[in-house]
């Protein structure tokens, strides 16, 4: 089964972090449109890359306290009808790359007109590793906070609600620790 392991840290989006991670050798730009449907860890994605459009469905569950996650291509087809069907939904740029055995993914949550209003690292581990490594250098400079493992707050379904991302974001500033 594909268990999901991974860690989350908030970023400080100063305007400039996201053009730094675009120049950095190696890491693959997407844009995402992402939806939950009516079913409990049920999402469908849209990914532009390299001028090619795919589609995917997700099915996430926690099984044991380990969380298993499903994804199969669809068709644009299926997808424009399943998006019909969404509750929440978020479009987001991700910068991905490899580190050894870590897959790190950096999120920018965008308003309609483009607006970063939250940034996100993840890092994906082996299966069983408990502990993250160490921010890449690009980041290090640029963390709020280390999210509590299994902090739903910090779910991207949640983060679709700019008002409570922004609450978030604030919490955190406001409060000014590294966790």
């Amino acid at each position: 089964m594909p268990i999901e392991n991974e860690r989350k840290f908030v970023l400080d989006d100063d305007g400039g972090l996201e053009a730094l991670i675009a120049r950095t050798p190696g890491v693959v730009r997407t844009f995402l449109r992402q939806a939950y449907l009516d079913v409990p860890g049920i999402r469908i994605r849209s990914i532009e890359a390299d001028g090619g459009t795919g589609h995917v469905f997700t099915y996430k569950r926690e099984v044991a306290g380990q969380i298993v996650e499903i994804e199969t291509t669809i068709s644009a087809v299926d997808f424009a009808r399943l998006w019909t069907g969404h509750r929440e939904s978020l479009q987001k740029v991700r910068y991905a790359w490899s580190d050894g055995c870590f897959h790190w993914d950096v999120d920018f949550f965008k308003t309609e007109d483009g607006r970063t209003y939250f940034a996100m690292a993840e890092v994906e581990m082996p299966e069983q590793d408990t502990i993250a490594p160490p921010l890449p250098a690009p980041l290090a400079g640029h963390l709020l906070a280390v999210v509590p493992h299994g902090d739903s707050r910090f779910a991207s379904k949640q983060l679709s609600d700019q008002a409570h991302a922004e609450r978030l974001l604030n919490d955190i500033r406001l409060k000014g620790t590294r966790q």
